[in-house]
């Protein structure tokens, strides 16, 4: 099936992900474990979370490989790989990595369906904890996939309150109450930051903490974007041809910076953010500006956290 492992798609800490190939003709992705954090409690739980979804907006899971020491999951393959190929410009400046505003915005709202559907279209309620340009998949017509649950946690939607051991996710993208609880109960709103986190690198091209910019007021991009829109400054954005791409644009910052909004109750829910995001442009009010940046990787909360639904 996937030819002793020789068309090697990607590779990602402990992850290694190969093409194969059914007898039909139809090419999958297989992704093999080197190793399993927890006794195989990640893997194991990547196949509980994804194997209750079924959403054009969630990558399709076919099957899995649990043998003593091998562990594998089997997707739909996705040809055009990860979304983080296409919106750094630190990559390859490739004139096929280049994706135009209107494609952007559908990958951005199809990503908040795709949540909407986890946080809301389940018979329970999945959180995902690892929003990221690295988990969003393209298809061959760039519509996004959300993949990789390992990190995901399944909440029955009779319980109010679930208890979580430390933090999880990636550095960048982790909301402030998911390493420390003082900043309030970890929800279906901490995905909602990290998603916010995500299309503003979308938009600007770039990580959101970058201290090789030739400014300093540009390192963090939420707090210098901010100010372009609060003072109705030319966004200083690349690409921007049309009026209708200013918009678009526009919209994608105004929804991202109320998502990264530090209080979790100031964000919207992931099915608002899909409403402001196919609602008009006028519409919309500026968020109070974010003041959050990164989590600092000395203070991870490693105590039990409350995560309220």
């Amino acid at each position: 099936m996937t030819n002793s492992f020789k068309d090697k798609l990607g590779q990602g800490g402990y992850v290694g992900v190969y093409k194969g190939k059914l007898q039909d003709g139809c090419f999958l992705a297989v992704k093999v474990l080197k190793e399993s954090k927890g006794n195989g409690e990640e893997f194991l739980n990547e196949v509980a979370s994804i194997s209750r979804t079924s959403l054009v907006n969630i990558v399709t899971f076919m099957g899995f490989c649990f043998e003593e020491t091998k562990r594998a999951l089997i997707h739909e393959f996705m040809p055009n790989g990860s979304l983080e190929k296409f919106i750094y410009k630190e990559n390859p400046p490739n004139a096929d990595r280049q994706l135009g505003w209107e494609t952007l915005y559908k990958i951005a709202v199809g990503i908040a369906g795709g949540l909407e559907y986890l946080h809301r279209g389940c018979n329970t309620r999945i959180l995902h904890f690892d929003i990221k340009p690295h988990n969003i998949l393209l298809d061959e017509n760039f519509c996004p996939k959300i993949s990789n649950f390992g990190l995901a946690k399944i909440c029955p939607r009779e319980e109010s309150v679930i208890s979580m051991l430390g933090a999880r996710g990636t550095t960048r993208y982790i909301a402030p109450e998911v390493f420390c609880r003082n900043f309030g109960g970890v929800s279906h709103k901490s995905d909602v930051y990290s998603y916010g986190m995500m299309v503003l690198e979308m938009v600007g091209g770039r990580k959101n903490f970058d201290v090789s910019v030739d400014r300093v007021s540009e390192i963090y991009f939420p707090h210098w974007i901010y100010k372009r829109i609060e003072l109705h400054e030319e966004l200083g954005l690349q690409g921007l041809i049309s009026k209708k791409d200013e918009e678009i644009v526009k919209k994608m910052i105004i929804v991202s910076l109320w998502c990264i909004q530090t209080d979790p109750s100031s964000r919207p829910s992931i099915s608002k953010v899909v409403d402001m995001l196919e609602g008009s442009l006028d519409s919309l009010q500026i968020s109070p500006k974010p003041f959050w940046s990164s989590p600092p990787r000395t203070i991870v909360d490693s105590s039990t956290a409350t995560m309220s639904l």
